[in-house]
Order: C-alpha cells, then structure tokens, then sequence
C-alpha cells in the first residue's frame, strides 16, 4: 500500500468532483428496510450463477479451502474462505443447491479451519493466536512460504465463518456443530497480537521472521472490518479507543465538495469489503454524523467520482467512458514501460489501481469488472449499465463470469507475459478469476436484491457490538 496523495488530479478541466456531480451523483441511495422487490436484468442472474459456480467448483472438497485464483494453480486465499462461506449460503437462499450441500462443505470448512496447527513457528502451523497466514497450501492447509499473519485477510475470513454460524441456524446436529464451531473460531482470535510491541492500534501484520508489520490499520481503508471485529470479541476485544485510532487520520482524505464531498480511498475495493458483510445505511460513527451522511452514501459517492475519473480519461487510456469503468486492486499485464501510440507507457502486474490523485490512486490503463459490479447496492443505475458493457467485451466474459482484469490499450507486447493474453483489437485480458474479487460481484448482488447478507449479519452479536463500541447509533442498531 502505497502512502496518500495530497494532490489533486484535474480531470480534462474538471475535478473528480465535479465530474462525478455532471453525472448526477445525488440519486438516492437504499434505505434500510426497502430490500426485497429490487429487480435486475435477466443477463444478470447468469452472472451471478456463473460467479456462485467459481467457488462451488474449485474448492477443495476434502478441507474446504478455496484457493486464491483459477485456473493459474495457485495456494489457497484465507478472504477467498470467507467470500465463499458467505456464497454458499447465497446458492441455498437462490435455490442452486441444496441447504445439506451447502452445510457438508461449510462444516468441513469449519472443521479445517479448526483443526489447523497454530504457533509462533515459522513453517508447520497455519496460523497464530487465532489468526491465519495470508496464503495456505491447498492440500496441507499449512503457511505458504513466508506470507504474513494477516489482520484483514483473517478479518475477511471470519465474516464469512460468522455468517455461516447465523445463516445455519436450524435444530440439526450439523448446523449446531457450524455454529459452534464458528463461534469457537471467532472467539480463539487475540488482538492484543498485533499491538504486542505496545503501539496503539492494529498492525497489518505479523511475521515469524521478522515481527509486526510497521503500518497500523488507521485512516480510510478496509481495515474498517477489521476494527469492527477486533471490538466485538467476546474474549479477547481491542481497546475502547481502537476506532478513534482508527479514524483519526481520516481529516487528510477528505475530497470533492457539497454533494460529492466524501472520504477517499482510490480503489473501489476499499469502499465495498466492509459494506458486503455490514451494512452501514442509516448507522454513523463520530466522523459521519459531523459530515452529514453515513457510510454508504461515502461509498455511493466514491463509486460516482471512480465513474467520473474513468470517463473524463485524463491519462487518455483507450475505450474508458462513462459505461467502460472500474479501477481496483486486481491483476494487471506486468511490470515493463511500453510504447504506445508514440507515448511511453508503464503498465502493472497485480496491483490496487483508482483515480490518480486520491490515496493510493494508481491508473495503468487495467479495468477490473469486481470494481464497478461489487459497488451494485451503492449505485446500481450506473453498475448495470457497465456490466452490461463489460459482457459485450470479447473474451472477457467466461465460463465462471468475469475474467479479473482487462486493459485496451495494451495491444501488442514485444516479450513473453507471465499472465493473461493479448489481442490486436481488444488489448489484454487476464488468465485467471480471483476469489477476492468474484465474492464482492456475488455478494453485493445478493446485498442488492434483498438485502441478504446483510439481513443474516445484523444477528450476529459480535457486529452489534463491535459498531456500539465504535460509537455507531441509529437506522437498525436502534
């Protein structure tokens, strides 16, 4: 993660702002209660059944890890588990497959996760103190290489595990064991392990090698979840002033002004992993209600000037417009400076992309379908429209969905790619779905159509209780 940009990019004579205001920002977001009867294209159930699919078919159905990507093998992804717990239970509530189905591979999921050694070694253990390491190896479930213990990678797994405990929930011996098991898991997570140096706050992270990652989650990014759970524990709570360190940085990423005022944060992906699990419509914390809007509004507004940027083009990338948009973390075509069209251009391999000149802004020409369709409920008049527009890109729309990536304008390369491939007419596309990016396209859609996820995790305790302890009041925690 790279630090914030201070600056501001002009946009062919406009702010981001105002970009995005041209576009009518205002429209109205959901209110909470109004989800059931939204409806979408017919186009789009085939997206979300072949997306439900990636994760159906390619996790291991002995363990139940899922892995980080496909068909690249690959190990498997600790947030890929939590995205797809939460899809499993998606494909009971839309009728693709049966409740017994889904509860065989999310106890053996849960028992995997469960019964995985733990320990300060460096190599034979899957995790520490109750969390996990980023990567694991598909078969042994064992650390992969030297990734670290990672506070929001294990934060993006335990939604998914405390969403399967809430969602099974009836009188069946498998079901109780799903919930105790994901109640046990939850609850085995120390927190106090990523401040162990004294620090105040949460580390990104922990290595066996070397210690805590030096860089706190704080600011305005996706370790929002990470905060929310750490003070929900039942046993092993952040301190109380965890969301004050957490928010206190939050002054230097305001952008925009009147109605598309908002708090920053160049990728997409930052303004949707917590809003897939929680749903922040109505509720505010101390920054929101002095700014006037909730969470989600942020997260509307953040979706319009990303629509904005992409459309206004200032790097002069080919085929962005207002209906061809969406910058994210996600894969890219490599590491190498090209020229094209007379111009030197330096292009990427995975990396998180968004508007330049917000925080962590980084624009190389690559679009990410995940980035616009996993913002839906935020802004789904301008969503459906690019997706109908990304399946009309060729060879971009597959067999499980969206490809991760694309970029136009690369349309010749003098060497070899280490991944995706190139066509004269419509530029690079990547190889392989990324299981961090399908969850959001899945999940959100299921956010969007009848609030569902969301309405299975306004049960679970943990969340009431990490948002109060945050200072949240309103909308459903009255």
């Amino acid at each position: 993660m790279t630090p914030a940009l201070n600056r501001r990019a002009l946009l062919g004579g406009m702010t981001t702002a105002a970009a995005a205001a041209s576009w009518g920002c205002a429209t109205r977001p959901l209110t909470p209660g109004a989800g059931t009867g939204r409806t979408l294209p017919a186009f789009y159930e085939d997206i979300e059944r072949r997306t439900f699919n990636w994760f159906w078919e390619t996790t291991n159905r002995s363990n139940g890890l899922v892995p980080d990507r496909w068909p690249t093998p690959s190990f498997s992804s600790i947030a890929a588990i939590g995205f797809g717990l939460t899809a499993y239970g998606i494909g009971v509530h839309r009728g693709w497959v049966t409740r017994e189905a889904a509860r065989d591979l999310t106890l053996t999921t849960l028992r995997t996760l469960w019964t995985l050694p733990q320990g300060p070694a460096a190599t034979g253990v899957a995790g520490h103190s109750g969390f996990f390491y980023h990567f694991l190896h598909m078969d042994s479930g064992l650390r992969y290489k030297q990734t670290e213990l990672s506070s929001v990678d294990t934060s993006l797994l335990l939604m998914g595990v405390l969403f399967a405990g809430a969602f099974f929930d009836r009188d069946d011996p498998a079901e109780a064991q799903i919930r105790k098991l994901a109640d046990d898991l939850y609850a085995r997570a120390d927190w106090s392990v990523f401040s162990s140096d004294g620090r105040r706050g949460i580390s990104m992270g922990w290595h066996p090698e070397t210690g805590l990652i030096e860089r706190n989650w704080d600011g305005y990014n996706e370790g929002m979840l990470v905060h929310v759970l750490a003070l929900g524990s039942p046993r092993f709570p952040a301190p109380d002033d965890s969301w004050a360190n957490w928010i206190r940085p939050i002054p230097n990423f305001w952008r925009g002004a009147g109605p598309t005022r908002r708090i920053a944060f160049a990728p997409l992906f930052g303004h949707q992993y917590s809003h897939i699990w929680i749903d922040f419509r109505g509720i505010r914390d101390a920054v929101t209600r002095e700014a006037g809007f909730d969470y989600f509004e942020n997260s509307r507004r953040a979706t319009y000037g990303n629509r904005a940027y992409c459309a206004a083009n200032p790097m002069g990338w080919r085929d962005y417009s207002k209906d061809l948009w969406g910058l994210t973390a996600c894969d890219g075509p490599g590491g190498f400076t090209l020229e094209v069209d007379g111009r030197q251009r330096k292009f990427y391999g995975y990396a998180a992309r968004g508007p330049v000149g917000e925080p962590d802004g980084l624009d190389d020409g690559t679009i990410a379908p995940t980035a616009a369709l996993g913002s839906l409920p935020f802004a789904p008049e301008i969503v459906i429209p690019c997706a109908e527009a990304l399946r009309r890109r060729p060879g971009l729309y597959r067999h499980y969905g969206f490809a991760d990536s694309f970029n136009p304008t690369l349309t010749h390369v003098p060497q070899p790619l280490d991944t995706g491939s190139v066509h004269p007419s419509n530029g690079w596309i990547a190889t392989d779905y990324l299981g961090i990016d399908q969850g959001p396209i899945l999940l959100q859609a299921a956010n969007y159509r009848d609030d569902f996820v969301w309405s299975v995790m306004r049960r679970v305790p943990a969340i009431r209780r990490g948002l109060q302890r945050a200072g949240f009041s309103g909308g459903w925690l009255g």
